[in-house]
């Protein structure tokens, strides 16, 4: 199949399954309701992510068949990915203890790191590193991390479809740059699978990501960073300067919640998108800012990283200082009421 026709494909399906999770939410009455630790305002339907998955997953064999992509990163994300889009839709519709959910997503991040070979070897200030069997422990312990900031970071209409497009596109970018764009199909096609469900999801939205979706995203996001790292280290820097905004605001937000005592599990709405969101009120501006923080800023610093003008630390070192400022601005990790 061409891949235009599977890009096509992929956004038609996205779209028509998220339509249909919504009446399927709506009947079964998968409702959030607004309450104390709520960024909207309104009731609104949840698990919309699924059709993200099913359309994503469903391009995959195809694209290795064709030879689009390698059957080992085809496999590390039907495994994963699968497993951890089940684990969260689970806890969508009931709930599943924290230790269970942690132990789940270690078992996905092992599996996808099986076959994607661990954790590349990576250059830092010139001189490259190789972790060997570590490179799977750090690796692991990323990947659960990416997979639980992306759903501590999908609390507003659109922001965490948004993110993934721009990440995501930023890539393709930089493999073209760095001429690797055989690498860009994947990520691609990803944009194409979140790009459907956006219709839905844009402010204001009319059906949530739920967890199956943003741990989802999180995850595949993290194996495709080291999935490419493999065939150029730059690309290691590159994928973490993309995911900024999301990897700042919620590490300095849970840093400051661990260490005035919260219990990190728990429900809250402590983040510096959720405090800008109730400072414009409305969460349009707050979706839309980021994705001009990631085209206008972190990719040109991306850019110059492929390009070799930039150390890779030195660019992400760069690229985080204004990050972490508007972390501050916008108290990220602060109580509501300090």
């Amino acid at each position: 199949m061409n891949t235009i026709w599977l890009l096509a494909l992929v956004v038609g399906m996205s779209f028509l399954a998220t339509g249909a999770l919504r009446r399927y939410a709506l009947a079964r009455s998968l409702i959030d309701i607004p309450n104390a630790r709520s960024s909207h305002s309104v009731p609104t339907p949840r698990g919309g992510g699924v059709a993200i998955v099913i359309s994503f997953l469903v391009a995959l064999p195809v694209l290795a068949w064709t030879g689009a992509i390698t059957w080992s990163l085809a496999l590390a994300l039907l495994g994963a990915g699968g497993w951890i889009a089940v684990v969260g839709f689970l806890d969508d519709h009931g709930h599943i203890a924290a230790r269970w959910r942690l132990l789940a997503h270690f078992g996905g991040a092992l599996w996808a790191l099986y076959w994607i070979g661990g954790l590349a070897p990576f250059n830092v200030f010139g001189q490259s590193l190789n972790l060997a069997w570590f490179g799977y422990v750090i690796g692991a312990f990323y990947l659960v991390w990416m997979l639980n900031l992306y759903n501590f970071m999908d609390g507003i209409d659109g922001l965490a479809s948004i993110e993934a497009i721009c990440v995501c596109l930023g890539a393709c970018v930089t493999y073209w740059i760095g001429s690797d764009s055989g690498l860009s199909i994947a990520p691609g096609m990803l944009v194409m699978a979140v790009l459907g469900f956006l219709f839905w999801n844009f402010p204001p939205a009319k059906i949530f990501m739920g967890d199956a979706g943003s741990g989802f995203l999180g995850l595949t996001l993290g194996v495709l960073s080291l999935h490419a790292a493999w065939s150029n280290p730059a690309f290691l820097w590159v994928w973490l300067i993309l995911l900024g905004v999301f990897i700042v605001d919620a590490t300095f937000t849970l840093m400051r919640r661990l260490l005035r005592g919260d219990k990190v599990y728990e429900a809250h709405r402590s983040h510096g998108y959720q405090y800008a969101s109730r400072q414009f009120g409305k969460h349009r501006p707050v979706t839309m800012a980021i994705a001009a923080i990631n085209f206008f800023w972190l990719l040109p610093v991306a850019i110059l990283v492929v390009m070799q003008y930039l150390d890779g630390a030195v660019g992400l070192v760069l690229a985080y200082l204004p990050l972490v400022f508007l972390a501050c601005k916008f108290h990220a990790g602060e109580l509501e009421n300090a």
